[in-house]
């Protein structure tokens, strides 16, 4: 199963929080997760190997976007910061609208990542 972690800059601290506080399902469940540049080099600090693609404003979203649409994504946890700007919004409202199309889960919140990792067991 390949999960999609991404996080914008307010909001990577948590997921790495986050990250930390389901290692144990993510390497039982044998999850191959793929992030954005960024946001993977935090969670490889965090003990977890991650397949990093391009950050997001450089088209690391489009880039998992297009994983999306192949099928090759389960879920995706992305972690919006609502009170910024992002000049890379259009990729962004693309990603969530592929999730929408192809019927993948989409986590914008630890709240509901939590539940879609705990579904997981």
């Amino acid at each position: 199963m390949e999960i999609a972690i991404i996080a914008h800059d307010g909001k990577k601290a948590e997921m790495v929080q986050f990250l930390s506080k389901h290692k144990e399902l993510i390497l039982k469940n044998n999850i191959e997760l793929i992030s954005t540049g960024t946001t993977g080099g935090h969670a490889e600090n965090s003990g977890l190997s991650v397949t990093k693609y391009l950050s997001g404003p450089m088209g690391g979203d489009a880039q998992i976007a297009g994983r999306v649409a192949e099928g090759k994504v389960s879920m995706v946890l992305f972690f919006r910061d609502p009170l910024e700007k992002h000049p890379h919004e259009p990729d962004v409202l693309m990603l969530m609208r592929l999730c929408d199309v192809h019927n993948v889960p989409l986590a914008t919140n630890p709240a509901t990542a939590a539940l879609l990792m705990e579904a997981l067991g």
